[in-house]
């Protein structure tokens, strides 16, 4: 018998990597090897245990899944990641790829659809959900960009963190970078965002579909 595909599945609601789980393992070549429910688990994981595949939620506490793509790709080139998400804005599989991830998937695809996803980027091949790769290539083609798109990489992970209600001290503890270096990001975010508090900022995160209202 062939090897099986091993997952590395990351999601910080454990119903949720609960259900993945039994969609993937009702296969005969996937196994979930492995869980975390934080980016910093997940990093600590890939680095501990051989993995095909990570299956990365993107929306989670503390780091979070496009810091925690970065990190892995920057330990391992080659690695495999389809990154999930339940929001539908553009913004994210954007960064995504763009940090490493060699598919993206939203998390209200069918089961069928995962499971050719994982295969694909086991196999080394990219996977981009149809829906969304449509809407990305409109919005390329019309040029169209709303201001989020504006921000910086390290920009987009402050603001979403500031509209989740964090603070700008739990944020620099977050990504180990001093309070005064949030303090800029967050300068710069308000100014490209035309914000001039948390909740505006929440605002426009939930407006984008970045975060749930």
């Amino acid at each position: 018998m062939e090897k099986k595909i091993s997952v590395l599945l990351v999601d910080d609601h454990t119903v949720v990597r609960a259900g993945f789980r039994l969609m993937l393992e009702a296969t005969e070549d996937i196994e979930v090897t492995a869980e975390a429910e934080s980016g910093e688990a997940a990093y600590a994981s890939y680095s501990s245990l051989p993995t095909d595949v990570v299956i990365m939620d993107l929306a989670m506490a503390g780091i979070g899944g496009i810091e925690a793509i970065k990190r892995i790709v920057a330990r391992d080139k080659k690695a495999r990641i389809l990154a999930l998400s339940a929001h539908e804005d553009v913004s994210y599989p954007r960064r995504a790829l763009a940090a490493g991830a060699r598919g993206y998937l939203s998390k209200r695809t069918a089961p069928e659809v995962l499971i050719e996803a994982v295969r694909a980027i086991a196999a080394g091949r990219s996977y981009i959900d149809a829906a969304i790769a449509q809407r990305m290539a409109i919005q390329e083609a019309h040029g169209g960009s709303n201001a989020v798109e504006q921000l910086s990489e390290r920009e987009f992970e402050v603001f979403v963190q500031l509209a989740k209600g964090l603070t700008v001290n739990q944020i620099a503890d977050t990504f180990h970078l001093s309070p005064s270096t949030i303090g800029t990001h967050l300068y710069n975010i308000k100014q490209k965002l035309g914000a001039s508090n948390q909740a505006e900022l929440t605002l426009i995160a939930v407006r984008n579909g970045l975060i749930e209202a």
